[in-house]
């Protein structure tokens, strides 16, 4: 467990830490010269248990609160430091507000410097204490009153914080690993070494991970956690890393992240929602502000989707940083004012992708607010589900989840996954629903067409939605004979097109004169002495009826003759046809002319109509096989 100091200057916060563990943790030079922390300092007291109780000492100045915001991210108790001499102190008070933006959820007070005062004083600094501490809706909260001077107390407070130890909770287990850099730094023999505090996650030596500032892998070849050697460190640890790779001091800075993974690019716009500390402050939309987050500090700008009310401490707000950051679900970001003087709010974080559009609806508020107001993983799936098409990757990454916990999600809720994307179910059936009425206006439209492409289906009615997903409302729709696919054609039940008494006719006359290579529409005109113009119209409609194809305009094979080129090319592909040759899953021109004793030209035009068709796909002078089936017709060959 790790437990933060907070409080004012020259509170007794770096005494307290040395009387508990016996560690000074002030290292600099000129905090030794000064008396004075500056930056984040660390201790660790190992207990009867095994355990190790982490501390993390933080300035108390207020020119160097960037450095105490910096130590503060990813701890779950903090040690606010009164001195009972000087009681509340300006950064006693913005320290605790900090504290409490931050949604620290324990909290154990220590008056110091008790021997330098009356036991009257002690109590009414408590007192005073205990009223601030209700502002912030803290109760019940633990206090001692020590002095790192005598001791006393000392041992009491220590069998406290003993007692808060407590096995690690299993986020671990479920949450991937995250841990943010605080320091780097050379140990001779070993190499580079970055510290920080777990965010979520476990880590273990020999494991990849991903280091945002440099954007490359870097294997982990010692870990120290709590200070002490471990085969595994995890979420609520400090965690030393011994990394291997290409990889110098200078290129990490402070903030840089530690990933289980590959992240998505970092977001420079996300929706929060602010918890004001005084509602009464007058916030301005476009108004810039200093952020800090982890142990990053940026700019930015707030950007206010609704009117504040001073009768409510909670706004939706839009965030603008002027630094992309590495952000996931409900990570917590301080909001001050650009002077840097005043802390105005606390920023949780509700979404990584905004809509450009219609953020200040009161439909999409509404929503907002609901997820405002939701914490389990579940729930806010099903909200987003309810915005539509949820991509499971970019959620994953915001809830930070691992595939099985993602999983264990999936499974608790009623969605359609494809393609790693899920959809809710009752919006999939709408969108079938929406497929069919689609097709049927198109039918009405065009009754001389027998139908559409998957393709062309989805351009046409669902544009926006990944095509995995349309390409299984399709598959649900062909299996409930909601739709039928004729040569490739799409089209409902009821509707048909064929041949009028007369096309059959001219058809049946036509059909004898096909013959290899393909045939063009003048000579099928000429041959059989009709005008071109009829010939053409007549195979435009064999097209529609999967009876011919034209692998380039005004040139047709008949569709049976196609399926049999497609199969031999297959075969030759991957070398299961009789000449034993394997050309590694392709084709070339030079060996299609062979096998079938056509021309250049030709052969040229029959592996090009196979790449438009997705049958296969051009790499230089090859054609590789796409799909291992015999070749389907696909209107999008020919539209």
């Amino acid at each position: 467990m790790i437990f933060v100091t907070a409080g004012h200057v020259d509170h007794g916060k770096t005494s307290l830490l040395r009387a508990l563990t016996g560690v000074d943790t002030d290292r600099l030079p000129e905090e030794k010269r000064r008396g004075m922390t500056i930056d984040l300092g660390y201790a660790y007291l190992p207990l009867p248990t095994g355990e190790t109780l982490g501390f993390v000492d933080v300035p108390g100045h207020e020119k160097f609160l960037s450095n105490m915001l910096a130590g503060v991210g990813g701890v779950q108790h903090a040690l606010p430091v009164v001195a009972c001499d000087d009681g509340i102190m300006p950064q006693t008070e913005e320290h605790l507000a900090i504290l409490h933006l931050l949604r620290i959820p324990g909290l154990t007070v220590v008056l110091t410097k008790t021997d330098k005062v009356e036991a009257a004083r002690r109590a009414e600094v408590r007192a005073t204490l205990e009223q601030t501490l209700r502002r912030y809706a803290w109760s019940d909260v633990a206090f001692f009153e020590v002095s790192a001077i005598t001791g006393d107390n000392i041992a009491a407070l220590k069998a406290h914080l003993q007692a808060l130890a407590s096995p690690p909770a299993t986020a671990f287990e479920t949450r991937r690993f995250r841990l943010a850099i605080d320091r780097a730094f050379h140990v001779h023999g070993a190499g580079l070494v970055v510290t920080g505090t777990a965010f979520g996650g476990r880590v273990s030596i020999g494991d990849t991970l991903w280091l945002t500032g440099v954007g490359r892998s870097m294997r982990v070849r010692h870990l120290h956690a709590q200070n002490h050697p471990v085969e595994t460190a995890h979420v609520g640890q400090r965690i030393a890393l011994n990394l291997v790779g290409d990889l110098h001091k200078d290129d990490i800075a402070r903030g840089d992240w530690l990933l289980s993974e590959a992240p998505p690019r970092p977001v420079n716009r996300c929706l929060v929602e602010l918890d004001l500390l005084d509602p009464a402050v007058s916030l301005q939309s476009s108004q810039s502000v200093h952020l800090h987050h982890a142990a990053s500090h940026l700019t930015g700008r707030l950007s206010l989707l609704q009117h504040p009310d001073v009768a409510t401490k909670q706004i939706l707000c839009e965030l603008t940083l002027d630094t992309p950051l590495h952000l996931a679900d409900d990570d917590v970001l301080v909001v001050r004012d650009i002077s840097a003087r005043h802390t105005l709010a606390g920023a949780r974080v509700l979404s990584l992708a905004p809509p450009r559009r219609g953020k200040r609806q009161p439909t999409f508020l509404h929503w907002l607010a609901r997820r405002a107001e939701a914490n389990d993983d579940r729930d806010v799936l099903v909200l987003w589900l309810q915005q539509g098409t949820v991509e499971l990757d970019a959620f994953a990454w915001a809830r930070q989840l691992t595939a099985p916990a993602l999983e264990i999600v999936l499974q608790s809720s009623d969605t359609l996954i494809k393609g790693g994307y899920a959809i809710d179910a009752m919006l999939a059936a709408q969108q079938c629903d929406k497929l069919t009425a689609v097709l049927a206006e198109f039918h009405a439209g065009t009754p001389e067409h027998l139908g559409v492409g998957r393709a062309r289906l989805r351009r046409m009615a669902l544009p926006n939605t990944p095509e995995a997903l349309v390409f299984a409302h399709i598959d649900r729709l062909l299996a409930e004979k909601r739709l039928i696919n004729t040569h490739g054609w799409l089209h409902l039940p009821q509707h048909r097109l064929a041949f009028t008494a007369e096309e059959e006719l001219l058809w049946q006359h036509l059909l004898p004169l096909f013959h290899e290579p393909p045939c063009w529409v003048r000579d099928l005109a000429h041959a059989a002495q009709i005008p071109e113009e009829t010939a053409r119209a007549l195979l435009h409609k064999a097209t529609r009826l999967g009876l011919v194809i034209a692998i380039v305009r005004d040139r047709y094979y008949l569709a049976a003759q196609i399926a049999r080129i497609a199969q031999t090319v297959r075969d030759a592909a991957i070398g299961i046809d009789n000449s034993n040759d394997n050309n590694n899953g392709s084709m070339e021109t030079a060996a299609l002319r062979h096998r079938f004793g056509v021309g250049r030209k030709l052969a040229i035009q029959i592996l090009e109509f196979f790449d438009r068709s997705g049958f296969t796909s051009r790499h230089g002078n090859r054609h590789l096989l796409r799909d291992a089936e015999l070749f389907a017709l696909n209107d999008d060959s020919q539209q």
